[in-house]
């Protein structure tokens, strides 16, 4: 396994074998924050793996499991709060619509949390990838905080921006406040799409779109979603240094990150990194 050294204002945090990324601006604000990765578990994909969802390729007892685990990494006492994601641009209030002990709740079908966490404290909200991108946003005036599921779908849809929206219109949010985190995800280095995807992304952002993308063969390109959602967020007006992105891409370092594009044909079955956000009392 390689030894990544953090980069753009994130740090390591370890316990017992398992490690995260947190993004030390958003710990500084308040906001108890981590990007997981594959190590320290029990799951066996390939062995030892953080699988942390996808109850339908593993066993439910290791990923709770690894879910205690991952959850030792932090002080205090915390619970998930899970959706079930679709690759949409919908915006779920958790403060309005659970306040139950549940921990996975698949009625809930989008691909953005929102919390007010003076409100609901000791939550931590949390998105699941395995190539999309992940983005924590913190509120450091009303402390309010969103985890969001961006892959291509999502980053079309302007999700980034929806949420903010809901933020603004829940919280009274001005991006002005707020602190971003982008996670690691499969990155233009590696991440190759077809033409629908080029096409898709040239009708709604026009001449924008050209600097997303590396062509390869025809009709092909590598794609920067990364940046994409890096401009999603400036473009809102949250400032350039309150923006930090992870500098790792999981089909590259596919030792410490899941990917769905290196796995799912290889093995079969893919696990789940997760992103989390929340604050205590």
């Amino acid at each position: 396994m390689e030894n990544l050294e953090a980069a753009n204002g994130f740090r390591w945090i370890k316990s017992n074998g398992v490690q995260a990324l947190a993004c030390i601006a958003l710990e500084q604000a308040g906001f108890t924050n981590a990007f997981s990765t594959r190590t320290g578990g029990v799951s066996s994909m390939p062995a030892d793996a953080l699988n942390l969802a996808g109850f339908n390729d593993d066993a439910a007892d290791n990923i709770h499991e690894n879910r205690r685990r991952f959850l030792s990494l932090f002080q205090g006492e915390w619970r998930l709060a899970t959706v079930f994601q679709v690759h949409g641009c919908d915006v779920y209030n958790f403060d309005a619509n659970d306040s139950s002990e549940r921990v996975d709740n698949d009625e809930a079908r989008c691909d953005a949390m929102t919390i007010d966490a003076r409100r609901t404290p000791n939550v931590l909200l949390a998105v699941k990838t395995a190539d999309c991108v992940p983005v924590l946003i913190g509120d450091a005036r009303n402390r309010a905080a969103a985890a969001i599921h961006a892959g291509w779908r999502g980053t079309l849809a302007r999700i980034v921006p929806r949420t903010l929206e809901s933020m603004s219109e829940t919280y009274g949010t001005r991006p002005e406040d707020c602190i971003a985190a982008i996670g690691p995800a499969a990155l233009a280095c590696c991440y190759e799409v077809g033409a629908e995807v080029i096409n898709a992304f040239q009708q709604e952002f026009k001449g924008d779109a050209a600097k997303l993308f590396i062509p390869t063969l025809p009709e092909h390109a590598r794609i920067n979603l990364h940046q994409a959602n890096t401009d999603q967020l400036a473009a809102c007006g949250i400032h350039a240094h309150n923006i930090h992105t992870a500098p790792f891409c999981t089909m590259h370092h596919n030792d410490l990150f899941f990917s769905y594009r290196q796995e799912k044909l290889a093995r079969g079955r893919v696990g789940r990194l997760m992103a989390v956000i929340g604050s205590r009392k």
